[in-house]
Parts: C-alpha cells; structure tokens; sequence
C-alpha cells in the first residue's frame, strides 16, 4: 500500500510539472480541465497497469544467509492464534492514518452543514435553470450545484452578470470536479498535491466562466466588477465569484489573447510521459533471482529443523513424546560420549566454539558437514564426532521423506581459562560485516532497552511483544485451516534500520503476514563487533496456531 501511495504522488507530480511548466499558461480551459482530472484519475490507475509489451526483467540485488543461520533460533518465537487478538488492533501508523481521513470527514460535512445552514436562513427563489438564495447583510456569491448564493448587497448592484457567470458552473457541472477532490481529500488527507490539484480545477473553473460571460458582457465592465472587494466563504468545493486571491490572475486570463491552435500540440507532451511511466509500471523482479532462495528449498527438498512436521528420529527416540527434545538430547549425549578435545589445541591454547552444520538425509544417513571455528584443529575434531552419528530414521514435510540441515555449537574450553578470555574466540570474524546476534559483542539496542542491564535478554523481549501487538492471523488462512511455524530471518544494518527479510514457512498467506510484522520494526541502535559496527542477522520462529 505504501508504495502505491508513493506511486501515485510521484505520478501526480510529474502531472502538475507538465501543467505548469507548458500548460498553465494557454487559453484552452476545457482542455487544461479535461486534462487535470484525466491525469489525477490516470495516477491512481497506473500504478496496477502491467503491459506485457512493456515488461522488462529488473534483476533485485540479492541476500542469501548461510544455510547454517536458519536452524539456529535466536529467540523462544512466538506462538500466536486468532483468539489471542483484540478486534481491533491498529498500529500507529494506521490510527493516525485513519484519525486524518477522520477529521478531513468531520470538516467536509462541516463545509455541507454551512452551506444548508445559508440556505435554511435565505429568501430562496426558484427560476428554470437554477435556483436563487438570497442572503441577508452579506455580499457573497457562489454556486453550489443549481443553488446559486447571493448576497442581499449584491442584488443592488447590477448583478445580471454574476448570475451569467454562476449559470456557467452549474450547466458545466463544476460542482462535482470540486466534490471528486473532496473526496480525494479525506482519502488521502496527508497528499499535498491533492490540494494542489484543487486548487488548479477550481482557478479553470472560474477562467472558463469568465470567458463565456464575455462573450455577452463587455469586457471591460466586467473586469470592473471583478476589481471590487466583496465578502467570500471559505468553503473548498463551491464555486466562489468574489474570490479576492483570484481576482487578479482573472483579470489577466480576460486581458490575453487567445491562445494559437498550434499550441494545442503541448499536449502531446504528456504521451511519452506516461508511456515512461508504463515502462517503469510494467519493471518486474527477475522471478528465477528473486525466488532463488524458495526455488533452492523445493527443489532440493531441504527442510530446517526448526520447522520440520516430523523431525529425523534418534535412535532411542522412537517411542518419544516429544521427538524433537529427544533428538536434542541423544545429540548432546552424543557429543559428550565421542569428544576428545585435541592434544595439539590443548598445547597451543586453542579454545572457542565451532558453529556445526550437517545434513540428515532422505536415507537417514549424515551428509553434507559444514563448521566455522575459530581454528581447523578444533573444526577436525568436530568433523570426527559428527562423522560417527549412527543412521537415523528420515525427517517428513507434507508425508514425503526430507533432507533436514541441523546446526549445533560446540564449545571447547581449557581447564581454567576465564569465560571473558574465551568469548572473542567463540567466533571467527571473516570481515564480511556481518556477526550473528548470538556472538556480537554488543547486541542492537531495541528502543526502551538503553538502559537494560541485559540488552540480549531484552531485546528478545521486545521482538516478543512486537509480535504480539502487530500480529493478525490472515482471514484466508483461519479459512483454509492453514498454520504452522514461519521461521523469519532480518538484519539489523550497521545503522539500525532492518533489510533482508527472508522468511520460510508452510504458506505464503502466512510468510507474508510475518514480513508484515518485521516491516514495523522500529529504528534500531546498531551492534558492534570488537569495536567496530556490523550487521546482526537475527532470527526467530512465529508459529501461527488455530484454536
């Protein structure tokens, strides 16, 4: 929605540069008229125009975190279903977005209620063409549809001109271009070139019933009229006489020429400006890049961990309850029973933690191993343990046998060493610029959590909450029955804001309700890793749950 929006104000100024830079200027009224509400009605069309003649292949520059990342949770997740959400559950950005189209609501009826108001009160008159109200102690004069307002001090002066002029609004019904920006106006309250738009219709709307009065009135007479100071209601979409911020620029539009046909070729200007526009409608993301990452996960058949429906079985966890535990457990003692911590490493000092990454395969069988340690003696060791891991009994997505990576840290540490002597070696800084949120040296700073003696710590609290306050289960998906776990992955950048959303889960209704939630993150403090900044990719599991 947001880059619609963006879309369309970025259209419409192109638009209104085109007027006023070639257009403006010229004595052809009704087709400046034709060609303001055409263009604003256009911008709001074009954005959802794709022409496949037009479409071109726009390559997006691509992120792709290590496999090993995605088995790795770096928060407990949040669990959430329908029943836990309040009925109404906006966030800032929409209440201040609907308290605008709210408040541009009241005034608007505001506006109608004055205009009744001047009606109720006047001498109203009925005639063919339209119907006079006469306003007592006032000099006003405007239109409103086929009520033309007349104030008493007006009838006494010769006023048949006025009328001439008011009858031009209302057979050209000039109301409803005043009322459509009316409307535009509470849509989008906050658009500035809304009011801009408006404002232009309503300065033609006058140029054009100056120039058919004219025609009838001399001319210098009626400027004479229009060079007098009278009383004006400040309503938007009436179609004022004495409005004195126009007065001069009407005064200038009757003195000038009319304007050369051949003039009338500006328009055309306005034809490769939208066939430019089209073009960069019709831009869609090279599909085989932009999905690489969801294409290398149904087609290798890779499913992680932390999202299987039936996870690879240990053997002893057959009969489990919780398989998912088990197969933590037996790991563990796996690990345990097999480690030998490398004699070499012991007499150089070598310590740290080894990120481990391997593959449970279709077959059952271990493959695919892959570490990152802060040293290869240590990588080695970790490679032997996982290399004796008995044949396991395949993981299951969707009832079809899956390969299942599983990652798991292991820690070497020397009989004495201090913790804080062994925390910059627990991980190997390949100068990438990017540090997992579960070794940086210095978290990123949620906002309310500066002061937090546990930044860690508080920072998962604050994505939990997060997620529970913006959270809303799709309606699609509550209808289908669809749930399961999404496993989202961001990064905070180096100067706090948040970029490469990655998402896995079992339904893209689902994945896209995630990024949806990730989107409102707010502006961060950025991490830092031996002193310099980094980016933290961070990941977490929403698990959506039908009650």
């Amino acid at each position: 929605m947001i880059q619609f929006i963006l879309e369309c104000m970025a259209f419409q100024l192109l638009f209104l540069i085109v007027y006023d830079l070639f257009l403006k200027r010229e004595t052809f009224f009704q087709w400046n008229r034709a060609y303001l509400m055409g263009t604003f009605v256009l911008s709001l069309l074009l954005p959802w125009i794709k022409i496949e003649a037009l479409r071109t292949s726009v390559s997006p520059k691509y992120f792709l975190y290590p496999e090993y990342l995605w088995g790795t949770d770096m928060s407990e997740g949040a669990v959430v279903s329908p029943e836990n959400l309040h009925s109404l559950n906006l966030s800032a950005t929409e209440i201040i977005f609907f308290g605008g189209m709210f408040i541009a609501a009241v005034l608007f009826v505001y506006k109608l209620y004055q205009i009744n108001r001047l009606k109720a009160q006047g001498e109203i008159h009925y005639f063919q063409k339209f119907t006079r109200v006469v306003v007592r102690n006032s000099a006003m004069a405007f239109s409103f549809f086929r009520s033309i307002f007349l104030g008493d001090q007006v009838l006494e002066n010769d006023h048949q001109s006025i009328i001439q002029h008011e009858l031009v609004h209302i057979e050209q019904r000039h109301t409803w271009d005043l009322l459509f920006f009316e409307l535009m106006r509470i849509l989008g309250w906050f658009n500035p070139l809304v009011y801009i738009y408006q404002n232009r219709v309503s300065e033609l709307h006058e140029f054009i019933a100056d120039a058919k009065v004219a025609k009838t009135h001399k001319a210098e007479q009626y400027q004479l009229l229009l060079s007098q100071v009278f009383q004006t209601q400040h309503i938007s979409f009436i179609n004022q006489f004495f409005k004195s911020s126009l007065v001069k620029k009407r005064i200038v539009m009757l003195q000038k020429s009319k304007s050369k046909k051949v003039w009338q070729l500006k328009y055309l200007s306005i034809i490769p400006l939208i066939l430019g526009i089209l073009v960069y409608t019709s831009c869609e993301e090279d599909s085989s890049i932009a999905d690489k990452e969801n294409v290398k996960l149904k087609s290798s058949i890779d499913v992680p961990f932390a999202s299987i429906e039936v996870v690879p079985v240990f053997p002893g966890c057959e009969g489990s309850v919780n398989p998912r535990d088990c197969f933590n457990k037996k790991i563990q003692k796996h690990i345990s029973k097999n480690f030998r911590y490398p004699e070499e490493a012991q007499e150089k000092g070598i310590q740290g933690r080894v990120n481990v990454m391997f593959t449970i395969q279709e077959d059952g069988s271990i493959g695919n191993v892959r570490m990152r340690g802060p040293d290869k003696v240590l990588e080695d060791e970790v490679a032997r343990i996982i290399s004796l891991l008995p044949q396991m009994t395949a993981g299951q997505e969707n009832g079809k046998k899956v390969r299942v990576p599983f990652s798991i840290p292991i820690t070497f540490k020397l009989e004495g060493s201090e913790e804080n002597a062994v925390q910059p070696q627990t991980f190997k800084y390949d100068g990438s610029g990017y540090v997992p949120f579960a070794v940086v040296d210095e978290v990123p700073v949620f906002p309310g959590c500066e002061e937090a003696t546990d930044p860690r710590t508080c920072f998962n609290e604050k994505i939990q909450r997060h997620i529970g306050k913006n959270f809303r289960y799709p309606e699609e998906a509550q209808e289908k029955g669809i749930q399961g776990r999404v496993n989202v992955m961001f990064t905070i950048q180096e100067d706090g804001s948040i970029g490469n959303v990655r998402m896995r889960g079992p339904d893209k209704l689902l994945e896209d309700e995630a990024a949806r939630i990730i989107s409102l993150l707010p502006q961060m403090a950025g991490g830092t890793y031996q002193g310099k900044p980094v980016s933290v990719p961070f990941s977490i599991p929403i698990t959506f749950k039908l009650q």
